[in-house]
């Protein structure tokens, strides 16, 4: 399966120069928790996260409207292409601790984004599955290695057991 085949076409955008609460009101509008930041030759710059708009705020005494993009973005910018293998795209994923892939074009120019979620949604139980199906076993691992919290990434960290009573 390639990416290609699962990721959200023309996603919506902003600016370096958007400032936080257009750039938050725009995620609001598109129910989406990134935006892919883009120049005016539509080149991917960096992205920024509904999460990058909270931490910016609540480490800041400035209103949303007086922060810009470009103050908050890192500019690293986690990128596969149409053609890749979707288990290639999650490998990345989890390399580099993204939920999300930014799919460009040999330009470098934005296509769209490839979620954790278009990826779990695309993978079948393998009783069902057919050849060539991306399966549960195929998204797990990157999900558990993503989501898991920094200290438990470490090399020799122990998994807490869950309690329950």
């Amino acid at each position: 399966m390639k990416v290609q085949d699962l990721y959200t076409q023309s996603p919506l955008t902003c600016t370096p120069e958007t400032n936080l609460a257009a750039a938050a009101g725009t995620m609001w509008e598109g129910d989406c928790g990134i935006l892919p930041v883009v120049d005016a030759a539509k080149k991917v710059v960096g992205v920024v996260t509904d999460r990058d708009i909270c931490i910016a705020l609540g480490t800041r005494n400035v209103p949303a409207s007086q922060l810009l993009v470009r103050e908050v973005i890192s500019g690293k910018v986690h990128t596969c292409r149409t053609q890749d293998d979707v288990r290639e795209a999650l490998r990345t994923m989890a390399a580099r601790n993204v939920r999300r892939l930014i799919v460009v074009n040999d330009k470098g120019e934005l296509l769209g984004v490839l979620s954790m979620h278009d990826v779990l949604m695309a993978a079948r139980d393998p009783r069902t599955a057919r050849g060539g199906d991306l399966l549960y076993a195929d998204v797990v691992p990157a999900i558990d290695i993503v989501c898991r919290p920094e200290e438990l990434r470490r090399p020799g960290s122990r998994r807490i057991p869950l309690i329950t009573t």
